[in-house]
């Protein structure tokens, strides 16, 4: 068994759609002993004054959807139909929902599920439409979900992730760390499972 890894997530990273398509497997091909923490990345990022895709930069914003959609090729994924609604209109809505469903063990299902009806079908995440949709497909009670996601408990959870990630040193998601060794970005998850096998 290679060391723990912890996953910091934020549904709303654009570049996350390639992480959520593909984490589930690797972790039961590689066996990982993770531990996922849903933040608020966009609370992160507006303390540093950091906004990745401003609409005020065209194209850098162009080459990140292209950008996707080659590494999504590359890894043989659903090529997303790009541009999607970006920056979410219910990040903490979508967020709120992962901190429950991860209470429950089934977040990588909720991260995939909810990634795919965003990139592949426009079905912006967090909406209402999305949950309902996310939450009936992976067979969850979709009321009692929601109602959880609303309540003080799943909020201090929340908020307390996020603090913990700035804590850490993370500043963009996804982003994994093996003790307090950070490695930021999709294209850094494989050298994250190199590194907790190589120093277990």
């Amino acid at each position: 068994m290679s060391q723990p890894i912890t996953a910091w997530l934020s549904i709303g990273s654009t570049y996350s759609y390639l992480t959520a398509m593909r984490i589930r497997e690797l972790v039961t091909k590689e066996n990982l002993d993770l531990t996922i923490k849903p933040i608020s990345i966009r609370r992160i990022m507006q303390e540093m004054d950091n906004i990745p895709f401003p609409s005020s930069k065209q194209p850098k914003v162009d080459y990140m959807w292209r950008d996707i959609q080659r590494r999504a090729g590359r890894y043989h994924l659903p090529i997303p139909n790009v541009p999607v609604t970006y920056p979410l209109n219910y990040f903490d809505q979508a967020n709120l929902v992962g901190v429950v469903v991860n209470q429950q063990g089934r977040y990588l299902e909720y991260f995939e599920t909810i990634y795919r009806l965003w990139f592949l079908e426009g079905i912006e995440a967090g909406s209402p439409e999305s949950l309902h949709l996310t939450l009936k497909k992976l067979n969850l009670d979709v009321e009692q979900i929601l109602n959880k996601a609303d309540k003080e408990t799943a909020l201090t959870v929340y908020r307390a992730n996020t603090e913990a990630a700035k804590r850490m040193g993370i500043f963009g998601v996804p982003s994994f760390t093996v003790e307090n060794e950070i490695f930021w970005g999709d294209d850094r998850l494989e050298d994250t499972i190199d590194y907790a096998s190589s120093n277990d």
